[in-house]
């Protein structure tokens, strides 16, 4: 089995993209964060059921225990659903969550790798789910490997790229804030990414190839949410793509002036 650095996903179209996989060591220092954060939150338990030690010491310290557990899976599992593969450390260290095949995240997958946490934890500070990580081609802990996730690092340089792409452009689907909060918690963070990849790689396809592509991407990612017909009337696969990732990655983006919806697009 070779080991890799880059998780590849390949297109049927034979588009290849590519994202960078996060190390052990990174991924244990995110795993310190939130070690701290937890810390944190259980020293906020213990000082609220503090009073229950004058009444019995024996169910304060059982409640205290189950509470620890319950924050200590349940925080790994709100953040990274509610934030899209991110806990507070991964997002300080610009670290995702992410699908192995570029595919949504499920919430199962998100139970499944922290339910399995407490393995990869033994006999202590990670020594199980690190060797995993060195051994596995893609640095894929046990828990990954039950839920077929990987741990990619999130490059700086996208952020310029997608001010760029993004910028003064029209979006008739910001009518509907309702379907955006949906799409924004429906799409994957590899979906973006795989479509922002596209629309940032389109001059290099050929005519045809371009068109396909566009066509499938915006297919699917109309499958997530149907926007209505007046907002998606008489725009191109590609354009409908540019303005999903508007929706997805700049979710307090300020509305466009209907009066410049029939201006042509900025090109990039």
């Amino acid at each position: 089995m070779n080991k890799t650095n880059t998780l590849l996903i390949r297109t049927p179209e034979g588009i290849l993209f590519s994202q960078m996989l996060a190390g052990p060591l990174t991924r244990f220092l995110a795993w310190l964060i939130d070690f701290i954060v937890i810390s944190g939150l259980a020293i906020v338990l213990n000082i609220l059921v503090v009073f229950l030690v004058l009444i019995s010491p024996d169910l304060a310290q059982a409640l205290l225990f189950i509470l620890y557990f319950a924050i200590s899976i349940g925080y790994s599992m709100v953040t990274e659903w509610y934030w899209r593969g991110q806990t507070v450390g991964k997002r300080l260290l610009r670290l995702r969550v992410v699908d192995a095949e570029g595919l949504r995240l499920h919430f199962n997958q998100v139970v499944i790798r922290n339910l399995l946490r407490c393995l990869d934890l033994l006999p202590g500070i990670y020594l199980v789910g690190g060797l995993a990580c060195l051994v596995s081609r893609r640095a894929q802990r046990l828990g990954d490997l039950a839920a077929n996730t990987v741990v990619i690092r999130i490059p700086k340089l996208n952020e310029p790229d997608l001010q760029q792409l993004l910028a003064g452009k029209y979006n008739s689907l910001r009518g509907h804030p309702h379907l955006e909060a949906r799409l924004r918690q429906r799409v994957s963070a590899g979906e973006a990414g795989i479509a922002l990849q596209a629309i940032l790689r389109r001059d290099k396809l050929t005519p045809a190839a371009r068109v396909a592509l566009f066509r499938q991407i915006a297919t699917h990612l109309n499958s997530k949410v149907e926007f209505p017909q007046d907002a998606v009337e008489g725009l191109a696969d590609e354009q409908y793509v540019r303005n999903v990732l508007d929706i997805v990655y700049r979710p307090g983006g300020a509305g466009r002036n209907p009066e410049n919806a029939n201006r042509e697009p900025a090109e990039v």
